[in-house]
């Protein structure tokens, strides 16, 4: 364990959280993560089932005078999202995650740290592992890919589970109670373009979008981040009104669930008028960092020469495909009316690849309502219709019903009540978690979702607070106890 790390209290979940920590687990490539605590659960001499998805199911008997209580389900999920820095060096496939503490919050070095969802699972773990707390019977569910499609909760088997309270493990918050969460799918903008030759007298340069504050495209949707696709396209789109800029390839975002903080775009000038390009980008450069100062610090706007010369595209289809991505929506599309600041619908415009005659645009579109979810669609189809471009859905997963007044959130709140003197707050998030899913699968489940503190989650910049992490734990085994 790494020295910092290695005094944190309690020492057992850190442990424990290290251990996960150091095994590649992306998702849709969680093989050595489901050993790990296949491995896990049998040298506890614990009953561990892997289904035919890959979900793994740890069992333990309730410690004594508790055997006759409900079965309670402890669930987390496996996967995390592997981002990193533009500038880090680092390999997700072999390399365990590098951390360290600052001040009251563990940090990873320049990638995501996997807090979402490592902390609930090592939470979990922490459970199985320790004699001293009180609890009754425990079925302790490891979900896979939960990241990208959910598909491990997705294919879980109706007599997999066999517990009566669900108490997911999955939520960022310390001083709230999540009994709701938006569903979501990914939608896939696909077409063919053609493309064509330069005369001489252009050169090729790159233009590069990065330094952008990212983050998670459904808890962080209302933070008004800026998107460096949107970014990046308003710029080209300036600069297409001023000269004539020829446009060649653009790449920028790696998941659908998170914002995109970089964007690159392979660009041609006519000799003639660069001079001229580098005014109207400098005084656009300057505007848009005074627009997102607040939200995006960082953000840097760069142009370079490149030595690649490649085919770029027609004038006719450049230009229908910059009005597109214009148009296109992105961020907050409907507030719920019926709750304070919670967001209802949105989209997040999530990745862009543009090259060899070939456009790719992938989206992720959420929402607590699925018809308003399917207008949504609707609308970022339309976006695109010049391009005659084919829009095709996958990855659809349900949304959970914001329920407040369950059995479980009624113990719950007077176990907060009295560790801390007051009632946490009860709300319904807009993000996937699985609690959708398996109140599908299994509809007789009191579900409820809570967790630390975690801030920045899907980007380098996340981060896991210590004293929340400790609240947590408290939280947790008082609750077992109780249950």
């Amino acid at each position: 364990m790494p020295q910092p790390l290695k005094d944190l209290q309690p020492k057992a979940i850190w442990k424990h959280f290290m251990l996960l920590n150091a095994i590649p687990r992306a998702s849709k490539k969680e093989a050595q993560v489901i050993q790990f605590m296949k491995a896990f659960g049998e040298n506890l001499g614990l009953e561990t089932v892997m289904d035919n998805t890959g979900n793994l199911l740890i069992k333990k008997p309730a410690t004594p005078g508790k055997e006759s209580h409900d079965t309670v389900i402890l669930q987390g999920h496996l996967d995390m999202v592997h981002q990193k820095n533009e500038d880090t060096i680092f390999d997700f496939a072999t390399q365990g995650i590098d951390m360290y503490v600052d001040g009251d919050w563990v940090k990873a070095k320049g990638t995501t740290l996997g807090a979402d969802n490592g902390i609930g699972v090592a939470a979990i773990m922490t459970v199985l592992a320790t004699e001293d707390i009180v609890h009754p019977p425990i079925e302790a569910i490891f979900t896979i890919d939960e990241e990208i499609g959910m598909t491990g909760a997705m294919g879980l088997q109706k007599d997999f589970l066999s517990g009566s309270i669900l108490l997911n493990l999955d939520s960022e918050e310390d001083d709230a109670l999540t009994v709701g969460s938006a569903g979501g799918v990914d939608v896939h903008v696909r077409c063919k373009y053609e493309s064509e030759e330069l005369s001489a007298d252009y050169s090729f340069y790159e233009l590069i979008v990065n330094g952008l504050t990212g983050g998670h495209s459904g808890v962080d949707i209302h933070k008004g981040l800026s998107n460096a696709i949107k970014l990046t396209n308003r710029i080209l789109y300036i600069l297409n009104k001023e000269f004539s800029l020829r446009v060649a390839e653009i790449h920028g975002g790696d998941l659908t669930n998170a914002i995109p903080r970089e964007c690159q775009a392979l660009i041609a000038i006519q000799n003639s008028e660069i001079n001229y390009a580098k005014e109207v980008l400098e005084k656009s450069t300057a505007l848009l960092k005074k627009e997102n100062k607040f939200s995006d610090p960082d953000l840097k706007i760069t142009l370079h020469a490149s030595a690649k010369k490649t085919l770029v595209l027609s004038k006719e289809f450049q230009s229908k495909l910059l009005a597109s991505l214009y148009s296109a929506p992105n961020g907050i599309y409907r507030m719920t009316p019926s709750l304070n600041n919670l967001v209802q619908s949105s989209n997040n415009l999530a990745k862009i690849k543009l090259e060899n005659q070939e456009l790719l645009i992938s989206c992720h579109t959420r929402s607590f309502i699925e018809s308003e979810r399917d207008d949504l669609v609707s609308a970022i189809s339309s976006s695109f219709t010049l391009l005659d471009a084919i829009v095709e859905k996958d990855g659809s997963y349900p949304g959970w019903n914001p329920d407040p007044n369950t059995k479980i959130v009624k113990t719950m709140k007077q176990v907060y009540k009295n560790l801390h003197g007051n009632e946490p707050d009860i709300f319904a998030i807009h993000a996937g978690l699985e609690c959708g899913i398996l109140s599908e699968i299994y509809p007789h489940l009191d579900i409820i979702s809570f967790g630390p503190n975690i801030t920045g989650a899907h980007s380098p910049d996340e981060a896991l607070q210590i004293s929340s992490t400790q609240k947590f734990w408290k939280y947790l085994t008082a609750v077992l106890a109780q249950l």
